[in-house]
């Protein structure tokens, strides 16, 4: 059995080259195909990573035998076709978020159960192992989470981004931030919970139209809440994160991507971690449990996923195909609402 999975991937846009650096920087994945409609653009990215081959169709690099799963990093609206096409020819799939639509994403994931193939989709911060570690200790330090708090932003006003075209990405904002919110709410309120209040914000650019802020309110019928904030209209990245529980608060400033090891921040003299604050800790009674990655979470979601293909693809893995469900059918929920 071989000990590296080989990856191809569709699309050259910056996600791809972050992916393509995880892949080349993974012990146990390999960057061998690439796929873009201009063949000399995909010639070009794959000589940035070795001896990587170009192709100008996503069918050639699926059908292609020396490839064995798939990275899509294409525009939300023609994921659907290409992660469908790379699952009936037995590809492994990982997919960069978000999906059009709940019922989109789930012919993905049914196509990926039919034939015995991973699908994954591209969510980094929940492969650091602090996201883990908080999980394994909440109950504990903090008690029932009864509410979250989040807010993704980062400046962006370019409108000739992607980002701000409907027609691609319809969801703007919502979908490229807000998925991070709603992944994690299903990552850290009470699983098995169901939606009972939506409450939505929206501002769109007054010439694309393309979403460019969203906030609201999710409540749930154990009646915990998550609030929450994304968009690209504020001067600084923000990438706040609190879980208020029934005996301690957690927080972070960095959920989505560490300060410390992550495609857009190196800085090792910070340390990766979160914040405990009990009874009436005051600011200086605040503890900060350091949590150690000698990986970035790109490198270590790639690892994660070629582990899982080399340990069987069985039942078991399909919690990657629901905790990505659940998260785009909060999104399609609140956009029933936009």
């Amino acid at each position: 059995m071989r000990d590296t999975l080989r990856f191809g991937i569709v699309g050259t846009g910056f996600i791809a080259r972050v992916i393509a650096q995880g892949l080349v920087d993974a012990k146990n994945c390999a960057l061998v195909g690439v796929a873009s409609r201009c063949i000399s653009r995909a010639q070009e990215f794959g000589q940035q990573f070795g001896d990587v081959k170009g192709f100008d169709s996503w069918q050639d690099l699926i059908a292609w035998s020396g490839v064995d799963a798939i990275y899509i990093a294409t525009p939300t609206a023609l994921k659907e076709e290409i992660a469908v096409v790379a699952a009936q020819q037995k590809k492994h799939v990982l997919v960069d978020k978000p999906f059009a639509t709940l019922e989109s994403l789930q012919k993905i994931t049914v196509a990926c159960r039919e034939n015995q193939v991973l699908f994954m989709d591209a969510t980094h911060f929940v492969h650091h192992p602090r996201t883990a570690a908080i999980k394994q200790t909440m109950e504990e330090t903090i008690g029932q989470v009864q509410a979250m708090r989040s807010a993704f932003y980062f400046p962006l006003s370019d409108r000739s981004n992607i980002r701000f075209n409907p027609e691609l990405e319809p969801k703007g904002a919502l979908g490229d931030l807000g998925w991070y919110n709603m992944r994690a709410t299903v990552e850290f309120l009470a699983p098995n919970i169901n939606l009972s209040q939506i409450s939505v914000k929206v501002k769109r650019d007054t010439e694309t139209r393309g979403i460019v802020r969203v906030c609201g309110m999710l409540a749930f019928d154990d009646d915990s809440t998550s609030t929450w904030d994304a968009g690209y209209t504020s001067g600084a990245v923000t990438m706040d994160l609190a879980l208020i529980g029934t005996k301690g608060i957690i927080t972070l400033d960095d959920f989505v991507l560490d300060w410390v090891n992550s495609f857009a921040f190196k800085n090792p003299h910070l340390k990766a971690g979160f914040y405990l604050k009990n009874g009436m800790d005051t600011r200086g009674d605040v503890k900060f449990i350091e949590v150690k990655s000698e990986q970035s979470s790109q490198v270590k979601m790639v690892e994660n996923f070629a582990d899982v293909v080399f340990n069987g693809v069985t039942n078991s893995t399909t919690n990657y195909y629901q905790v990505s469900e659940k998260t785009q059918a909060l999104l399609d929920a609140i956009s029933g609402c936009v």
